[in-house]
């Protein structure tokens, strides 16, 4: 009872922006820190590892590529969980996470799909091909177009969060499609080999520099996530600041 109590609190006390927002002070010096070590790691042993016998050095994309498409897929899920706050428990903060994590998803996905370009041309001989996993990813790249253009095109930050959240929920069906299409459909795209029930079928060479760029790429996001929650708090209360200035000033004086 007492651990689910202070749960609660913390989740209760993170509601308050100027509590959040000195979390976030505190927290964001050692994930930037965290997140430059595991990318020097990650990019040490990815350029240091042995090539493929079959792929020769292209196969080093992978450790750009693969986690990139990951991450492309976990921001959508942080976004879905911060949708069903906005819609369900209205926590304060969720419309700001969804808001923030859209652009750096959007980036993610766009890396993927770069990525997966130069790396499909020498492997398939062609940069693109309609099948099944790319169209997928693509559809989820102008999800994430799309959320940003609606929190934009909608003045009342509220009402943008609801029909926001809602296109969210309605686009995570979009997320199974793209982890099982390579299963469901004939496709390009070999099944997976590091998210497997019985275990990564990738070589330990290949699959050490691939974690450690993951971990990497995830210790980015939540850092950008943070910083970006924290910008667009910032934004919101200089722009409410204004709103009270102008109605001041255009508030009409009465002569007695």
């Amino acid at each position: 009872m007492n651990q689910n109590a202070a749960k609660t609190g913390l989740i209760t006390g993170l509601a308050n922006p100027t509590r959040f927002l000195s979390l976030v002070a505190r927290l964001l010096p050692f994930m930037i820190a965290i997140t430059l070590a595991l990318f020097a790691v990650g990019l040490y042993l990815s350029f240091t590892s042995e090539g493929d016998y079959q792929q020769g050095d292209t196969v080093r994309i992978m450790y750009i590529h693969v986690p990139a498409a990951w991450l492309s897929m976990m921001c959508y899920m942080v976004m879905a969980a911060a949708a069903l706050g906005t819609l369900v428990w209205r926590h304060p903060l969720a419309d700001v996470a969804h808001k923030a994590a859209a652009p750096i998803g959007a980036a993610f996905t766009f890396l993927a799909l770069v990525t997966g370009s130069l790396w499909g041309k020498p492997m398939w001989g062609a940069w693109w091909v309609w099948d099944a996993r790319l169209t997928s990813v693509f559809i989820l790249f102008l999800m994430y177009l799309g959320i940003i253009a609606l929190h934009r095109a909608v003045d009342e930050p509220q009402r943008a969060a609801r029909l926001a959240a809602i296109l969210i929920l309605v686009g995570v069906v979009n997320i199974p499609i793209i982890k099982f299409s390579v299963d469901w459909w004939n496709t390009l795209h070999q099944p997976a080999s590091v998210m497997r029930f019985d275990g990564p079928t990738i070589d330990p060479v290949f699959l050490w520099p691939l974690a450690v760029m993951a971990l990497a790429y995830t210790f980015a996001f939540f850092t950008m996530h943070l910083a970006a929650m924290r910008n667009e708090i910032l934004r919101r209360r200089v722009a409410a600041q204004r709103r009270v200035a102008a109605s001041r000033v255009e508030a009409p004086r009465i002569i007695p």
